[in-house]
């Protein structure tokens, strides 16, 4: 996409009343770029703290945002249909779509970790202890093919089960979530912060999987699990690379900031359609998820084998196909970010 320009033609104008209409210079218009997110969880945070900031903004870019609330597989469905131009979904999405012949390149780490947990009501009967209690549940996730269903999958391969010995339900996330399993619509639940920190603080549920700390996470996948990101089709990247930079510059300020602001300076700061449930538990969520975020929204390439590896247990596809990591990122997005926000401090 082009740059575009309303120019203002400059006249002198005689009169010292009409002096002031001189310094009307020209300006940019603002490049307009459709980025669409499937959820609210914290793992996705950064990209509202950057809308709230203004970063967006600041960088010359109208972005018209829309939450399916329902899990990245449907930001996914929209970027592949057309109808956005990039996602903030899981950096997992790159490596299902090049296994359907599909080029998804992820332009920006948000999350390094999963964040993840499986939660259940103070008297579950499944036993962390004992894999097999879970057989015949209802276990809730954000949606069918998003990370809490890629998750779930994993766990259940992993201790010889599948997905036919539990029923699946996607709950979305966030406060919806939280009420599915309160209200007894599910017996278990797959989500993220804040829901996490809310059914904790509720005290009539608990957290029996947890994959939010690094320690967590390596007990789950065997390491890191790089989740939340932002991705283009190819083709657009390649189309806009100077929109892709500005958005990756503000996603990358966005980061600096959560890792420079307590949990209340970060809140503060977001859309309110952004913070859910009551607010101090909100506040509590984002510092327990504050060390799930990437410090400069950099890829390490190692990290990326565990996604691959968990998909590989019980995807098709992906065992079918000869994934090639490198296709599914870039860093010279971030990189660049990275140098431009060094040199403004």
């Amino acid at each position: 996409m082009k740059n575009v320009f309303t120019t203002t033609i400059l006249a002198t104008i005689l009169g010292a009343g009409l002096a002031a209409g001189v310094a009307g210079a020209a300006h940019a218009a603002n490049e307009n770029v459709r980025i669409s997110i499937g959820s609210y969880n914290l793992n996705n945070l950064p990209f509202p703290l950057a809308l709230g900031l203004g970063y967006f903004k600041d960088e010359g870019l109208n972005v018209t945002s829309q939450n399916f609330a329902k899990g990245g597989s449907s930001t996914l469905q929209a970027l592949i249909a057309g109808s956005t131009d990039i996602a903030v979904g899981f950096y997992d999405h790159t490596i299902q779509m090049q296994a359907k012949g599909k080029h998804i390149v992820a332009v920006v780490l948000q999350a390094n970790n999963s964040g993840l947990v499986l939660a259940g009501l103070n008297d579950t009967r499944f036993d962390p202890a004992k894999p097999e209690t879970i057989k015949g549940m209802k276990v809730g996730i954000t949606s069918p093919g998003s990370s809490s269903d890629f998750f779930l999958q994993y766990y259940l391969t992993r201790h010889g089960m599948t997905k036919n010995d539990v029923s699946v339900i996607g709950v979305g996330s966030g406060q919806t979530a939280v009420e599915a399993l309160m209200h007894h619509q599910i017996d278990l639940l797959v989500n993220y912060d804040p829901a996490a920190t809310i059914l904790q603080d509720s005290g009539k549920a608990k957290i029996l999987i947890d994959a939010r700390t690094p320690e967590g996470a390596t007990s789950v996948f065997g390491s890191q699990y790089p989740t939340s990101v932002l991705y283009a089709t190819d083709s657009y990247i390649k189309a806009h690379p100077e929109v892709v930079q500005k958005v990756v510059n503000a996603e990358v300020k966005a980061l600096h900031y959560i890792h420079t602001h307590n949990a209340s300076e970060i809140v503060a700061q977001l859309p309110k359609s952004f913070v859910s449930g009551n607010h101090a538990t909100y506040v509590a969520a984002v510092a327990h998820a504050k060390g799930i975020f990437s410090p400069d929204g950099m890829f390490d390439p190692k990290d990326l084998e565990t996604p691959l590896k968990v998909l590989k247990a019980f995807n098709q596809s992906v065992q079918a196909h000869n994934v090639d990591l490198t296709q599914t990122y870039t860093n010279t997005f971030a990189k660049k970010a990275g140098e431009k926000l060094a040199e403004t401090k």
